[in-house]
């Protein structure tokens, strides 16, 4: 991160970086004693609860959404379905209901202080991008006077809490293992190498994600062959490339990372919904017309294979990772994707509204770091 600049948030917007890592967010200042403005948003201290707090359903809460997206001015036109003109807003009413405990409200505050002089960074494509905006709103939304920097290259966006010292990071990665310029080749996706790993591996909380660009092809395919075993290929199986991948990621936190300093969590699959046969519903191509959750716990068209190699793979892994587990309560909330209601006015059935269904995730993250101690 030597590399990228101090700027303030307006200098950040004036960059205006294509790529995914080009977020955002706010400079906010005032006394410290303004920070309680926020306490209407939490609760007593979390104890260590909801162990498996992956498994419930969703339950109508008129206390939802944990914060209004009015007030988090910096969302990505991706993600601010509200601002796009979603008209509708049943979908922010939801709450994430465990089967065994009650998951604790986030609190910002409590979030902060637990993370003081510490690092957390998201690694993955625009899925993570999805979740560190959320967790800004949280955090930013729950502490609106609080001190904000930001800072930004090529590849890592840092948003920095100062009254804290806590650091949010975003690094661009879209497969964890190395994409390099080869000559005479091309670009190769290299599955038995990943280089990034040394900026990682001090940071002090981890969240990787991916899997969305496995099977991506076309012009838009960032990679022009595939290595694996010291081999060459024009292509393979995507899901073997995917698992392959991962393994290496797991060798190098078995390696590398120092988890007794290093949290690490890893995200499980975020689902999209193009395909009505997966909720009984075989003539809906899209989630337009989707306005509320899956009734119940479980999703008709069950997990997708990617999850289940994820599980299979974390489970080599020798040291402690936490599978942040997000699939199928997320493959419930066919009504929490942006659809057409985004800055592209395009169909987009894999990303989610901010707010929505990410603050979820942040809330079970945070719940994950409690629990870890």
């Amino acid at each position: 991160m030597g590399s990228g600049k101090q700027r303030s948030y307006s200098e950040l917007i004036n960059v205006g970086i294509i790529v995914i890592c080009s977020c955002l967010f706010v400079v906010n200042s005032d006394s410290d004693a303004d920070a309680d403005a926020g306490a209407k948003w939490r609760r007593p201290p979390v104890e260590r609860s909801c162990a498996n707090a992956y498994e419930g359903r969703w339950v109508y809460d008129e206390s939802y959404p944990l914060y209004d997206s009015s007030a988090c001015p910096n969302i990505r036109k991706e993600f601010d379905c509200n601002e796009c003109g979603r008209p509708d807003h049943l979908y922010l009413k939801y709450r994430w209901q465990p089967d065994n405990c009650d998951l604790p409200r986030f609190d910002a505050k409590d979030f902060l202080w637990r993370l003081s002089g510490k690092k957390i960074m998201f690694i993955g494509d625009s899925v993570s991008l999805n979740q560190m905006q959320s967790l800004l709103c949280l955090l930013q939304t729950g502490l609106p006077n609080t001190n904000i920097i930001g800072q930004s290259n090529d590849t890592i966006t840092t948003v920095i809490f100062e009254d804290y010292d806590v650091s949010v990071i975003l690094f661009h990665s879209l497969y964890l293992v190395d994409i390099q310029v080869v000559e005479n080749v091309g670009r190769v996706l290299k599955l038995n190498s990943l280089k990034d790993g040394n900026i990682w591996k001090n940071i002090d909380v981890l969240v990787f994600n991916t899997w969305l660009w496995w099977y991506r092809r076309g012009p838009k395919q960032p990679w022009d062959y595939v290595e694996f075993d010291n081999k060459i290929l024009k292509d393979m199986d995507r899901m073997d490339a995917f698992r392959q991948g991962l393994k290496t990621w797991a060798k190098w936190v078995d390696s590398d990372v120092d988890t007794t300093k290093t949290t690490v969590i890893f995200q499980g699959v975020s689902p999209s919904h193009y395909n009505g046969t997966e909720w009984d519903e075989p003539e809906v191509t899209n989630c337009a017309n989707e306005k509320q959750p899956i009734v119940g716990s479980k999703y008709p068209g069950g997990l997708p294979e990617a999850a289940l190699v994820v599980k299979d793979v974390l489970r080599t892994v020798k040291k402690p990772v936490h599978l942040l587990d997000i699939t199928t309560l997320s493959q419930l909330r066919k009504d929490a994707h942006p659809s057409s209601f985004n800055g592209f006015k395009a169909m987009d059935c894999t990303h989610w509204c901010v707010a929505g269904l990410p603050d979820t995730w942040n809330q079970l993250l945070y719940t994950a770091l409690v629990n870890n101690g």
